[in-house]
């Protein structure tokens, strides 16, 4: 059997953000639905005319007029019926997330819901989303697009962020993988500069590290080793983005030692160095 396909954002796009708005059979009948597939970055929806379904995790998910939906870093998924959706499609690298959002997307105890909008809420998300996309298409030589563009996105991120924070159903049980991936996962934000060892993480959790690793597995289809590496990435690329650290500076704050070694990591993992990532960043 093959491996599920990882799509990886960075392969479309050099500035952890691709977006466009589509209508309603925009996307033909003679078009093959993509199959099913991982991201290695968020994606969000919002539906503004006609409706729309995507197959998560086995699970369909349906949604229609004034939704929002996101997908996770690692679901499996693939598009139903999608060309009978009007409204945005924003794909987004993980960096571009403030971890107290992620925090709210990645903490639902069950596979997110879309959530639906009022008028005015549905009307703020389109104008920021439109004033969005026209900053997206703009030059990116003109002074500060890209800063302009990371600012508009994160408001559009925090709308959604504060959409989907509330109480979750207490009588709804999860897997133990699932809780298992979840407790990680939150360790994994809180302590990536100072932990790397997975067998840390395992008995942090205390179980040991081939449950963590096997439930990793089989819930993200990746393994720890994978998801340490990514959050030292991510964490790098912000810092990167974000402060005036140099690389140096960077490496030490993240826990390595040696400069060298995380610039060699850093560079196998994105295919270029922390400073052209920094240069391409902050055109």
């Amino acid at each position: 059997m093959k491996d599920i396909p990882v799509h990886q954002l960075k392969e479309r796009a050099s500035t952890g953000l691709e977006m466009w708005h589509y209508q309603i059979g925009d996307i033909g009948g003679d078009d093959k639905p993509m199959d099913a597939h991982r991201d290695d970055h968020y994606i969000f929806f919002l539906v503004e005319d006609g409706s729309a379904s995507l197959m998560i995790d086995f699970t369909e998910v349906v949604f229609s007029k004034g939704m929002l939906y996101y997908v996770l870093p690692g679901q499996v998924h693939h598009g139903v019926g999608y060309q009978k959706a009007g409204g945005w499609f924003l794909a987004v690298d993980t960096m571009l997330i403030p971890p107290d959002c992620r925090k709210v997307f990645e903490g639902s105890l069950v596979l997110q819901q879309p959530h639906l909008l009022n008028d005015e809420q549905i009307k703020q998300c389109s104008g920021l989303l439109n004033l969005l996309y026209q900053r997206y298409l703009d030059d990116d030589q003109l002074p500060f697009n890209l800063s302009v563009v990371h600012s508009l996105l994160q408001s559009f991120i925090g709308i959604m962020a504060g959409c989907y924070t509330c109480p979750e159903n207490p009588n709804v049980q999860m897997s133990r993988p699932m809780e298992i991936v979840q407790q990680f996962k939150r360790l994994l934000v809180d302590n990536i500069c100072s932990v790397k060892s997975p067998s840390a993480y395992a008995g942090m959790l205390k179980v040991s590290e081939s449950y963590l690793n096997e439930s990793l597995k089989k819930i993200t289809g990746l393994s720890v080793s994978y998801w340490i590496l990514n959050e030292a990435v991510l964490e790098a690329k912000r810092l990167l983005y974000y402060s005036q650290l140099n690389v140096k500076e960077i490496a030490h704050k993240l826990g390595y030692d040696d400069h060298t070694y995380f610039s060699r990591i850093f560079k196998k993992a994105e295919g270029i160095t922390p400073l052209s990532f920094r240069a391409t960043y902050r055109k």
